[in-house]
């Protein structure tokens, strides 16, 4: 029963690490004012048929704080990757100089600064409602295994551990949350 116990707490803890860790990865993604080649993941072209995010299809690099250059490896990618820079609507225009694509990263406007700001927030909540059903599942499973015989005290001790796992994930999700958007607003 006590193994049980432990494997449900077990499982919660590592739902709500991976949230925390999806969620870092996913404001990585936003244009918070500066070059950052990480914002191209979630850009996806056509390459031979199969959706590919650009990175595997191309160098991403940044030569300075307001340029990033997309090198692709086949000189025929060029125009699709193009295109899909525009579809994705992610603030950048490209420029295609028949070898590479260089796109400018300009200002944030207030108004963008705020959609990011909204998009951040989201995200964050998105987050937490993962680690909730995480905490949710986990105790009723800690309830089922005590009507199977484990000890009350032991139950309510487990369910403790819970809380406090799930405590940890969501300071840890403002902390994220807070330090994104400080860096939107940073001018």
């Amino acid at each position: 029963m006590i193994d049980k116990a432990k494997e449900s707490v077990a499982a919660a803890k590592a739902k709500m690490s991976d949230a925390v860790k999806f969620l870092e990865e996913d404001v990585k993604t936003y244009r918070a004012g500066k070059a950052n080649p990480l914002i191209f993941n979630n850009v996806v072209v056509d390459y031979y048929g199969t959706p590919t995010p650009v990175p595997q299809v191309a160098s991403v690099t940044t030569p300075d704080a307001k340029t990033i250059v997309i090198q692709p490896w086949e000189k025929k990618m060029i125009p699709v990757i193009e295109k899909a820079i525009m579809d994705a609507n992610i603030g950048l225009t490209p420029q295609n100089n028949g070898e590479s694509i260089r796109c400018s990263v300009p200002p944030l406007t207030e108004d963008r600064r705020k959609e990011l700001i909204k998009k951040v927030k989201s995200a964050g909540e998105n987050a937490k409602v993962v680690i909730r059903n995480a905490r949710r599942d986990a105790i009723e499973t800690l309830k089922k295994i005590q009507k199977e015989g484990l000890p009350e005290d032991m139950e309510k001790d487990f369910e403790q551990n819970v809380q406090k796992e799930t405590d940890a994930a969501v300071k840890k999700i403002d902390e994220i949350v807070s330090a994104k958007e400080k860096e939107i607003l940073t001018v």
